[in-house]
């Protein structure tokens, strides 16, 4: 995980994505007062920078595979002519 989170060990892509869904659930439920509603914007903006980061991640990797398995079928195309 990125160095610059707040926590030591950042959750997993799942739990900090269950975690803004729990959050967001009881913001939009309401009945919290304006502290306990600011504090669970700012966790739910934690957790969002969390996912955003795993997902980028997983993009990264994704984008990275395909252009290796094109270069492959680049350089097989070449080698059968």
């Amino acid at each position: 995980m990125a160095s610059g989170t707040k926590t030591a060990a950042a959750p997993g892509y799942e739990q900090a994505r269950d975690e803004l869904i729990e959050v967001v659930r009881r913001l939009e439920a309401g009945g919290t007062t304006l502290e306990e509603s600011l504090a669970l914007w700012e966790r739910g903006e934690e957790l969002a920078k969390v996912c955003r980061h795993w997902l980028e991640g997983a993009r990264a990797r994704l984008d990275a595979s395909l252009a290796a398995e094109r270069e492959e079928e680049e350089d097989g195309e070449d080698g059968e002519e």
